[in-house]
C-alpha cells in the first residue's frame, strides 16, 4: 500500500468514527429534549390544577362558609356595632 492510500483510509476512519459521535450526540440531545418536553407538560398539568383550586378557594361562598364554620365569625348586626368617640 503506498502513503496515499493509507491517508485516505486514515481519513475515511476518522470522518467514520465522527459521524458516529455526532449521531450519538444527537441522540442524547433528543432524549433531553424529549425529557424537558414531557417535564413541560406535567409542570403546565400542575400550573392549570393550581389556577383551578386557586379560583375554587378564592370564590366569596368558600370565604364565607370557612370565616362562619372554621373562624366563627358572624354578620355584623347593629346591635353589636360599637361606635366610638374620640375624645379631645
Amino acid at each position: 500500500m503506498n502513503r496515499a492510500t493509507l491517508t485516505l483510509l486514515a481519513l475515511l476512519l476518522i470522518c467514520a468514527l465522527s459521524l458516529v459521535t455526532a449521531q450519538q450526540r444527537a441522540r442524547k440531545l433528543f432524549v433531553s429534549l424529549d425529557r424537558a418536553q414531557i417535564q413541560e407538560r406535567k409542570l403546565n398539568q400542575d400550573w392549570l390544577r393550581l389556577e383551578y383550586e386557586q379560583r375554587n378557594l378564592s370564590k366569596s361562598a368558600r370565604i364565607r362558609d370557612v370565616a362562619r364554620n372554621q373562624l366563627q365569625m358572624i354578620p355584623i348586626t347593629p346591635e353589636r356595632t360599637l361606635y366610638l368617640k374620640e375624645t379631645r
